[in-house]
């Protein structure tokens, strides 16, 4: 199976892009199932019902979000969608789900701890839902992790922790694609950041010239998404339909 995984999608334009591109994009690589984080997808930040049926019309499968996902007062039109997941990790109080599973895969969102929203061990976490999974769901091998998280170190090393146990750990969040893509002993696809959806001439995805400006004041700014030279990133991750491993992860760039 081929499965295609878009980084943080950044309002509008991220969204213009997805629907331009991922027709393309499938056909030529002969994807069998998209994921996209699309936490930022609405105005730069949260989502909305807009952008969430836009994504979905593009031709994603799965939606999973972050640390914005509460963000915006339209998620509540759709936190229960069933294939738009939040890291499971949250509090079992929040609304929405952590993991979904369609056409026998299972897409699991988790959340770092380091600069991030006060949530539950991401590590346990995980663990929990992969022995339900387990249990619910036996005869599902390919399960693709979002980790949503700020620091390199703990995103490798949920990598290594999970190692075997999925198909693949993508990380999300810092907008900016790492060239550290690669295969773990057992199995396991990995890549700390795939990137975003958003302008290349853009801080993370931003207007360059008011991000600048308020690293120069320290005063708040209302920051715009840059339209121009959009460029989405993404890993393209070739898996085992049988054993579940990954036999390949290739970063693709449209």
């Amino acid at each position: 199976m081929n499965i295609l995984f878009i980084g943080d999608i950044i309002g509008g334009p991220g969204r213009e892009n997805v629907s331009s591109v991922l027709q393309t994009l499938k056909k030529k690589y002969s994807i069998n199932f998209t994921v996209a984080n699309g936490e930022n997808s609405a105005g730069g930040i949260g989502i909305s019902k807009k952008a969430a049926d836009e994504i979905f019309s593009s031709g994603v499968d799965v939606i999973t979000l972050g640390n914005h996902s509460f963000d915006r007062k339209e998620y509540v039109e759709v936190i229960d969608y069933p294939y738009i997941i939040r890291p499971a990790n949250y509090s079992s109080d929040a609304p929405g789900k952590g993991y979904c599973v369609m056409n026998n895969v299972a897409v699991l969102n988790l959340m770092g701890r380091f600069n991030m929203p006060l949530v539950d061990c991401p590590f346990r976490t995980a663990d929990k839902v992969l022995e339900s999974l387990s249990r619910t769901n036996p005869k599902i091998s390919i399960i693709i992790v979002d980790f949503h998280a700020e620091l390199t170190a703990e995103k490798e090393a949920m990598g290594y922790y999970l190692d075997g146990r999925v198909s693949a750990v993508i990380g999300t969040h810092t907008h900016v694609q790492t060239a550290d893509e690669k295969i773990l002993q057992s199995g396991t696809g990995y890549i700390t950041d795939v990137g975003m959806v958003g302008a290349k001439d853009s801080v993370i995805g931003v207007d360059k010239a008011e991000v600048i400006k308020r690293f120069l004041t320290g005063m708040p700014a209302r920051f715009q998404v840059s339209r121009d030279n959009i460029l989405l990133n993404s890993v393209i991750i070739k898996i085992d339909d049988v054993t579940g491993k990954c036999s390949k992860i290739e970063r693709v760039n449209q």
